[in-house]
C-alpha cells in the first residue's frame, strides 16, 4: 500500500475513540484494517499508533482536505479544540454549555468544513456516552445529528460498535501535554541530545533523550545524539562509552553522532572574529574579584582594552604560557544587565590537560555557553530543547547567534524533572560513589539509568512515564511512587508468579493423605504465553511463622494455588509461639471467601529450594525535598540496604539475570545474580517498587494473612492513617493534658490582645505546639477545637440577646456576627452607658477589624453608597471628587505628552475580543456577556469591554499607515467590567469601576519603552504628590506581568494595617505582540516595507480610593490629603447657644461666610457648615470622619480678637491664626499636613520592607505582616512554590491572613546582588536574577 502521505499500513483500533483514526483514513482514502489498536507505518519505518497522532499526521500531509483548516489561525483552533475535548468532555461533569454556546452560529466547529476538530469532539461524545447528555443542548444536538448522518460518520458508527468494557466514563490515557514546536514541518525538524561525558546517564537525561525522540518521530525529522566535550578536565572516554550503552538501553536511534570538538577549529575562528570587532576581550582578572564585580555590575578593568592587546592575550592563552593561564576570552555583551548571564560571560579558557579525542592539540577550550549555539546552528539543529533552568542563558544564546551571522534556531523549553529524596548533579552522585555508600553509578539507589533499570524499571514502564509528563514546563517534584507505577502496568501481566517463605521464620504443615506429585500450572494466572512451571505437592509443606501466630483447631486455611485445608492440631512451645500444625485436605471444600489465605512450599528431595536473599532499598536522602540551604550530606541515610534471606521456590533456578518476577505476596522482584547450584551461592532477588507503598520504604516480610475481605470494602478509598498511641492514656493524663493546652492558648491569645514582641509569642507558641504533639501522641487524635474549656459566659447577665449570640454557626447569625454581637454584649455589660452613644462615629477599631473598619469608614464618611448589584456601588460626590482631581492632574500631564483623549464603545463582538488568545485567557472568566435584547436572543453574544485592545487595536490598524501617523497616543477614561469574583471589596475589588487607560503606537522599541516609565513616573506623583502615598516602583515578574505584554510595571503601595501590597497603577510595554495580530503597520521611510509598531498600554483605576483610605484612615474616620481633598478646610460657627441674641448668631455665620470667600478667592477650597440643627460637637465628628484636612473654629471672642482657630484632622493640632494671614498660613498648612502624613506612611512602608535572603526568616516576616525583599530568579514555578510554601498555619488565630505570598514587584532600585547569591525559593538552586519585593497583596 502507499499513499500521498507515504502510509505503508493502517491498522484501526476496535474501540469507539478509534474513530478520529478511522475517520482520518477515510477522508483521505486510505485503506486499513480492524485490529487491537490503532496505527499507521510509513514507508521510513516510522509508525504513528495514539489515534490523535495518527489524525494530526494525515491532515497535515493531506492539506487539500482542509482537516487542519485552511490557515494558521483555522489550526490553532483546531488544536484548541482537540485540548477541549481531552480536558473538559472527559470529566466526570463535561462543559457542553460552552460547546453549544460556540456551535449557536456554526455548522462546523472551525471553518467551513469538516476538521479534525470535528472528528475528535464527536468521537469523543460518543466514547464518553454523552449522547444522552446532549439533548437539552439545542445547538449541540443539531451539530452532532447532522455529523452522524454524514456517510464517513455513519461509517465509523457502523464499524466501532461500543466495547464492554468501554464504560461512559472513559479514563483518560496516560499521555502528557506535548507542546507544538513553533515553525516545525514535517520532514524538517532537527533536535539534538547533548550529553557531557562526566558521568553516567541519570534519569533526568532520558527525559532529555526521550523527549528529543519523540520530537524526532512525531515530525519524522533528525536526532543528532552529540557529546559536549568542551572541558577536558570532566571529559572521559569510558563515560561516553557507558552513555552510548545507556542511550542505546533506552532504544533512542539517532541518526547523527558527533562531537562538539569536532567544530573546535570553526570556534577558534569565530572568537578571533569577536575579538577583531571589539565584541569580546582578553581578561586576567582573578575569579574572585571578576565575581564580586559582576555582582556590583561593574566594568572588568580590561573591558576597553585595544583589539592588538587582546589578540595578543589570545595567542597567550593559545600558547598555553604561564600568562595565558591566567586568562581568558569573555563577550563584550553588556556588564549592568539585570541578567546575569550578560554581563561579560567567559567564552574560552586556558588549560593544559589532555582532551580525550583531540589531545594536546589545543590550549584553549569553549564554555559550553559560547560553543552550543554555534554547533546547534552549523549541524542544522532547528528546535534546541532546554531546561527552564537555562531560561536566563535564552538571551546570550541568541546573541552569540546575532553576532557571529549564525543560522537562528528556535530554543524550546520544558521543566527538570525533579525527584523526591533523590539528587541529580553528576557532583553529588559521586560522592556517594567515592565515600563507599553504593556499590557504583548502576546501585539499585541510584537515579541512573543504569541504577533503576536493577532496580526493575522497564523501559518502556520508564518510556511512558516519561510521555505522560509531555514537555510541560510546570516545575514539580515528583514522587518516586509515580514512576513505579507505570512500570507496574508494564511488568504486571507478564510477571511469572513464584512463592518463598521466610529462612528461620518457618512453621511446618503436617498433611495426612497426600502423596508427593508435581503437576505443571502456568507461570501467570492470566497470560498462559508466560509459560508454565512445575508445582510440587506432598504432606510436608512450609508456611511463614507471620501468617498462623492466631491459628486456630479446627479452622478451615486455603493453601494458595492447592485447596483448603482443615487445620486439627496446633504445637506451640512455652512462649505460646506455633511450631508445627497438623491438617487435613479438604479439597471438597471450595468455600475461599472467609478463609485465610497462605503461601507455602512442599519440602521434597526431588525439588529442593533454592537459597534466596531478597534485598530490599530506602532512600538515600532522608528529606523529600533539599532546600536551596540544605547540605545533601546531613541528611544522607546511612543505613538503606536490608536483606532477607529465604526459602525459595525450586523453579528460580532457572532465573536469569534481568527477569522481573513476582513472589506472592511479597511484590516484584527482579533477579541480580542467579542461583549457583555448583557453590550453592543464592539468587539474589531486588525488591522493585510498584507504585502502592513508598518506593524507599521497608518491605520484607508479609502481612498475616486476615481472610478476604468482602469486596464491598475494598472498594473504599483508603484512609489516611491515624496516629498509633505510643502508650496507652488514661482519663486523668488526658484530661490534664487539655487543660494545659486549653491554659497555654489562654496565655497565648492574651499575649497577643495585648501586642506583645513577635518574639515572646513565637515561644509560647511553640509551647502550645508542643503540648498538642504531646496530646496527639497520647491519644492518637489531633487536639479539636471543642477541647478548649470555654471562659464563662457574660451573656446569660444580658438576657435574651446573649442567648441568641451564643447560637451555633448554622442558625440563624454566622460566626462573624456572632462574634460581633458577643463582643458589644461585653461593651455594653461593662459599660452601660454606651448604648447611649450616637452611631456618628466608627463602631470598630482598625487593629480590631479591619474589614468592618473600612466598610463602615466608606459609608459614613459618605464614599460609597451599595447597590442593589452585587459588586457594584455607587461614588457619592465625596469620593467622585478625588476621582476627579486625580484625572485633572494625570490629564493635563498627559496632554503635555502629546495623548489625545477619545472614546470607544463599551461593547466588544465576540471575535474581536477572542483575537488575542493570549491576551484575552486572563480575562476570559471575568467577561460579561449580553445574550438578549428584550426578550429576543442575541444573534451573537456581545462583549462588555473587560479592557479595550481589541477594541481599539482594529481601529489603530485602519489609522496608521505611515511613518508619519505616528506616535499615535490615545487615551479614554472610561468604565469596564470584569465580572467573575469571589467577596468584592468597594473601590478595592469591584465588578465596575473607572479608569483611565491609554494606548500608543510607536515606530521604535525605545520610544515605546521611553514612554511606559515616563508614564510611571506620572503614576508615581499621583500617589505621591497628591494622595500623600509611598510607593515602590518596579517591574512585575513573568508570573504578573500583563496578558499578552513584554513587560509591565508598576506602583506598588503598602497598606500597614495588614501588612498587604496594593498595586497601584501599571504602564506595560506591549512590544509587538498586539501589532502582528491586528496588522497594525507603517511603511519604514529607509527601506519601503512594512513594519510592526511597538505599542504600550497604561492605566490607573479607581482602586486609588481604596488604598487612599486604608493607607490613610485612623479611628476616627478618613484622613484625605489636602491636594485631592474637595473640601480642604471647613469653618464651623461655635458658642452658638440658645440664650445667643439673634444679633450675634447672624454676626458669627456672616464672620464665617467672609472667611470661606477670603480663603476660596487665595485659592483654597474651603466650605463653612452653617446648619442650625446640629451641634458644633457633632459637626466637629461628622467632618473628623469624613477626613477635611483642617478645621476652622469661630466663635465669638474669635471675632473679637479678629482670629480663628485651626485643628488639623491628621494630628489633631491647634493653632491660633490672625485674619489678616489666614491665606499664607493655612496654605503653608495644607503643605505641612500634606509633607506630614507622607512621611508617616513612608516611614511606616521603610520599617515593613525587610531584606532577607533566608526562608525561615522569610516566613518569619511575612507573618510579622511585613513586605519583604528577596534574592529571586524569576521563575514562574518557583514564584508558585514561594506562594504555597509562605501559607500561614497560624494555631491559634483562624482570623489571620493565611494566603501566601506573591510577588508585588522587582524594584527598580536594586540592592548590590552577589553572583552567587540563591534564589529565596527553597525548592530552587539557580542563582538569583534580581532582588523581588514578595507579600499579601489585594
Amino acid at each position: 500500500m502507499s499513499s500521498a502521505c507515504n502510509v505503508e499500513s493502517a491498522t484501526v483500533g476496535k474501540k469507539l475513540r478509534s474513530s478520529i483514526s478511522l475517520l482520518a483514513l477515510e477522508s483521505a482514502s486510505i485503506p486499513w484494517s480492524l485490529g487491537d489498536n490503532s496505527c499507521i507505518k510509513l514507508s521510513s519505518g516510522t509508525t504513528f499508533n495514539n489515534d490523535i497522532a495518527v489524525a494530526r499526521y494525515i491532515a497535515r500531509t493531506k492539506p487539500d482536505l482542509k482537516l487542519y483548516g485552511e490557515n494558521v489561525l483555522q489550526s490553532t483552533e483546531v488544536d484548541a479544540w482537540i485540548s477541549f475535548s481531552q480536558k473538559f468532555l472527559g470529566s466526570s461533569n463535561p462543559d457542553l454549555s460552552h460547546l453549544n454556546q460556540q456551535l449557536s452560529q456554526r455548522t462546523f466547529l472551525v471553518g467551513y468544513n469538516v476538521t479534525l476538530a470535528d472528528f475528535v469532539v464527536w468521537t469523543t461524545i460518543r466514547a464518553n456516552g454523552l449522547e444522552d447528555s446532549i439533548g437539552s443542548h439545542t445547538n449541540l444536538n443539531r451539530w452532532y445529528d447532522f455529523l452522524s448522518h454524514q456517510s464517513v460518520f455513519l461509517k465509523a458508527s457502523s464499524t466501532l460498535l461500543k466495547s464492554t468494557d468501554e464504560t461512559k466514563t472513559q479514563s483518560k490515557e496516560d499521555v502528557g501535554k506535548f507542546i507544538e514546536l513553533p515553525g516545525a514541518e514535517i520532514g524538517k525538524v532537527v533536535v539534538r541530545f547533548p550529553p557531557e561525558a562526566s558521568g553516567y546517564l541519570h534519569i533526568g537525561h532520558a527525559k532529555a533523550a526521550l523527549l528529543n525522540q519523540h520530537y524526532q518521530t512525531h515530525f519524522q525529522g533528525k536526532l543528532i545524539f552529540r557529546f559536549d566535550d568542551t572541558n577536558p578536565v570532566k571529559e572521559k572516554a569510558d563515560f561516553e562509552k557507558v552513555i552510548t550503552e545507556d542511550v542505546a538501553l533506552l532504544q533512542v536511534k539517532p541518526d547523527i553522532f558527533s562531537h562538539t570538538s569536532d567544530n573546535f577549529p570553526l570556534m577558534l575562528e569565530l572568537a578571533e572574529k569577536l575579538i577583531k570587532e571589539g565584541k569580546a576581550y582578553g581578561d586576567d582578572t582573578p575569579a574572585e574579584e571578576m565575581k564580586k564585580l559582576r555582582e556590583q555590575k561593574l566594568p572588568s578593568k580590561n573591558r576597553d582594552n585595544s583589539i592588538e592587546k587582546n589578540m595578543e592575550i589570545w595567542k597567550e592563552m593559545q600558547a598555553g604560557t604561564e600568562r595565558g593561564l591566567q586568562c581568558c576570552i569573555r563577550a563584550k555583551i553588556d556588564y549592568k544587565s539585570v541578567n546575569g548571564c550578560l554581563r561579560d560571560p567567559t567564552m574560552y579558557r586556558c588549560k593544559l590537560e589532555p582532551h580525550p579525542k583531540t589531545g594536546t592539540k589545543y590550549k584553549v577550550y569553549p564554555t559550553y555557553d559560547f560553543a552550543c549555539p554555534i554547533v546547534d546552528s552549523v549541524e542544522g539543529v532547528t528546535h534546541a530543547l532546554r531546561t527552564t533552568e537555562y531560561h536566563d542563558r535564552d538571551d546570550q544564546y541568541y546573541w552569540f547567534i546575532e553576532q557571529m551571522g549564525l543560522r537562528r534556531l528556535h530554543v524550546w523549553e520544558y521543566s527538570r524533572l525533579n525527584l523526591t529524596n533523590t539528587v541529580l548533579s553528576k557532583r553529588k552522585l559521586a560522592w556517594f560513589v567515592e565515600q563507599g555508600l553504593v556499590e557504583g553509578w548502576d546501585d539499585p539507589r541510584f537515579p541512573t539509568v543504569r541504577g533503576i533499570i536493577r532496580r526493575g524499571m522497564t523501559i518502556e514502564g520508564l518510556r511512558q512515564f516519561i510521555v505522560a509528563q509531555g514537555s510541560s514546563r510546570s516545575i514539580v517534584n515528583m514522587e518516586w511512587d509515580k514512576i513505579w507505577a507505570f512500570n507496574r502496568k508494564v511488568i504486571d501481566p507478564i510477571a511469572p508468579r513464584y512463592t518463598s517463605v521466610i529462612k528461620d521464620a518457618t512453621v511446618p504443615i503436617t498433611i495426612s493423605g497426600v502423596k508427593e506429585k508435581s503437576e505443571s500450572i502456568p507461570k501467570h494466572p492470566k497470560n498462559n504465553d508466560i509459560g508454565t512451571k512445575t508445582v510440587w505437592f506432598s504432606s510436608n509443606v512450609l508456611i511463614d511463622k507471620a501468617d498462623v501466630v492466631d491459628i486456630q483447631e479446627g479452622e478451615i486455611v486455603t493453601l494458595i494455588n492447592w485447596g483448603n485445608v482443615k487445620i486439627s492440631k496446633v504445637e506451640k512451645s512455652e512462649n505460646k509461639e506455633v511450631t508445627a500444625i497438623s491438617a487435613n485436605l479438604n479439597l471438597e471444600n471450595t468455600d475461599f471467601k472467609k478463609t485465610k489465605k497462605l503461601t507455602w512450599l512442599s519440602k521434597t528431595d526431588k525439588a529442593p529450594f533454592v537459597p534466596t536473599i531478597a534485598v530490599y532499598y530506602e532512600y538515600l536522602i532522608t528529606k523529600s525535598v533539599l532546600g536551596k540551604d540544605d547540605n545533601f550530606k546531613d541528611y544522607v541515610n546511612k543505613k538503606t540496604k536490608n536483606e532477607v534471606e529465604m526459602l525459595g521456590d525450586p523453579e528460580l533456578k532457572n532465573l536469569k539475570v534481568g527477569d522481573i518476577i513476582q513472589l506472592q505476596r511479597r511484590g516484584f522482584f527482579r533477579c541480580d545474580k542467579v542461583f549457583e547450584p555448583e557453590t550453592n551461592k543464592p539468587c539474589v532477588l531486588i525488591s522493585v517498587p510498584d507504585g502502592h507503598t513508598k518506593a524507599g520504604g521497608k518491605s520484607t516480610e508479609p502481612k498475616p494473612s486476615k481472610g478476604n475481605e468482602s469486596k464491598k470494602a475494598k472498594a473504599k478509598p483508603a484512609k489516611e492513617p491515624t496516629a498509633i498511641p505510643t502508650t496507652e492514656a488514661s482519663s486523668q493524663e488526658v484530661d490534664k493534658l487539655k487543660g494545659e493546652i486549653t491554659e497555654q492558648g489562654n496565655k497565648v491569645r492574651e499575649l497577643k490582645s495585648s501586642n506583645a514582641a513577635k518574639e515572646t509569642v513565637d515561644v509560647e507558641v511553640n509551647k502550645l505546639l508542643e503540648l498538642k504533639k504531646r496530646y496527639k501522641d497520647l491519644t492518637g487524635e489531633d487536639f479539636a477545637a471543642g477541647n478548649r474549656s470555654k471562659k464563662p459566659s457574660k451573656e446569660k447577665k444580658a438576657g435574651n440577646q446573649g442567648k441568641e449570640a451564643a447560637k451555633p454557626k448554622k442558625e440563624k447569625q454566622g460566626k462573624k456576627e456572632v462574634s460581633k454581637e458577643s463582643s458589644r454584649l461585653d461593651d455594653e455589660h461593662n459599660n452601660p452607658e454606651r448604648k447611649k452613644i450616637s452611631r456618628l462615629g466608627l463602631e470598630v477599631t482598625k487593629e480590631e477589624n479591619l474589614g468592618e473598619w473600612y466598610s463602615q469608614v466608606i459609608t459614613k464618611a459618605e464614599m460609597i453608597e451599595y447597590h442593589d448589584v452585587s459588586g457594584c456601588y455607587i461614588f457619592r460626590p465625596w469620593s467622585f471628587a478625588i476621582w476627579e482631581h486625580i484625572k485633572d492632574f494625570f490629564d493635563g500631564e498627559i496632554k503635555k505628552l502629546g495623548v489625545k483623549n477619545v472614546y470607544f464603545p463599551i461593547f466588544v463582538s465576540k471575535a474581536a475580543l477572542e483575537r488575542e488568545k493570549t491576551h484575552i485567557s486572563d480575562f476570559a472568566p471575568e467577561v460579561a456577556w449580553v445574550t438578549k435584547s428584550g426578550d429576543t436572543d442575541l444573534a451573537e453574544p456581545i462583549a462588555i469591554r473587560p479592557t479595550s485592545e481589541t477594541v481599539m487595536y482594529p481601529s489603530y490598524a485602519k489609522w496608521i499607515k505611515s511613518h508619519r501617523d505616528l506616535p499615535l497616543k490615545l487615551n479614554q477614561w472610561n468604565n469596564v467590567v470584569r465580572w467573575e469574583f469571589k467577596h468584592p471589596q468597594p473601590f478595592i475589588r469591584t465588578r465596575e469601576f473607572l479608569w483611565q487607560e491609554g494606548h500608543s503606537a510607536f515606530a521604535s522599541r525605545q520610544e515605546a519603552e521611553e514612554e511606559v516609565f515616563t508614564i510611571l513616573e506620572l503614576y508615581r506623583r499621583i500617589y505621591e504628590e497628591l494622595l500623600a502615598i509611598p510607593v515602590v516602583k518596579g517591574r512585575k515578574t513573568e508570573k504578573e506581568k500583563f496578558a499578552g505584554g513584554d513587560f509591565t510595571t508598576t506602583v506598588e503601595a503598602f497598606i500597614d494595617a495588614n501588612g498587604r501590597g496594593a498595586q497601584g497603577a501599571t504602564s506595560h510595554h506591549l512590544g509587538q505582540n498586539f501589532s502582528k495580530m491586528f496588522d497594525i503597520v507603517y511603511e519604514d521611510p529607509e527601506t519601503k516595507d512594512k513594519a510592526f509598531v511597538f505599542q504600550n498600554s497604561w492605566g490607573i483605576s479607581t482602586r486609588t480610593l481604596g488604598v487612599l483610605c486604608l493607607v490613610h484612615g485612623d479611628n476616627k474616620g478618613l484622613i484625605i490629603p489636602p491636594k485631592v481633598a474637595d473640601i480642604q478646610v471647613i469653618v464651623i460657627p461655635c458658642g452658638i447657644s440658645a440664650n445667643l441674641a439673634d444679633s450675634q448668631r447672624k454676626e458669627i455665620y456672616d464672620s464665617c461666610q467672609k472667611y470661606v470667600k477670603i480663603l476660596k478667592d487665595g485659592g483654597i477650597r474651603a466650605d463653612c457648615d452653617n446648619r442650625d440643627n446640629y451641634t458644633a460637637g457633632w459637626k466637629f465628628n461628622h467632618y473628623e470622619v469624613k477626613g477635611v484636612p483642617l478645621r476652622v473654629e469661630l466663635g465669638p471672642k474669635d471675632i473679637k480678637n479678629n482670629q480663628f482657630v485651626t485643628v488639623r484632622r491628621d494630628n489633631a493640632q491647634k493653632t491660633t491664626i490672625s485674619m489678616k494671614d489666614a491665606v499664607e498660613c493655612i496654605k503653608k498648612l495644607l503643605d505641612s499636613i500634606h509633607v506630614d502624613m507622607f512621611n508617616k506612611a513612608k516611614k511606616s512602608m521603610d520599617e515593613r520592607i525587610i531584606r532577607t535572603d533566608n526562608w525561615d526568616n522569610f516566613r518569619k516576616q511575612l507573618e510579622a505582616k511585613n513586605l519583604i525583599l528577596s534574592p529571586f530568579c524569576g521563575a514562574t514555578s518557583c514564584e508558585d512554590h514561594i506562594k504555597a510554601k509562605s501559607a500561614s498555619e497560624d494555631p491559634v488565630d483562624p482570623r489571620a491572613p493565611s494566603m501566601g505570598a506573591k510577588s508585588l514587584c522587582i524594584p527598580l532600585e536594586q540592592p548590590s546582588l552577589k553572583d552567587d547569591t540563591i534564589c529565596i525559593s527553597p525548592a530552587c538552586e539557580k542563582n538569583a536574577r534580581f532582588y523581588t519585593l514578595f507579600g499579601r497583596s489585594y
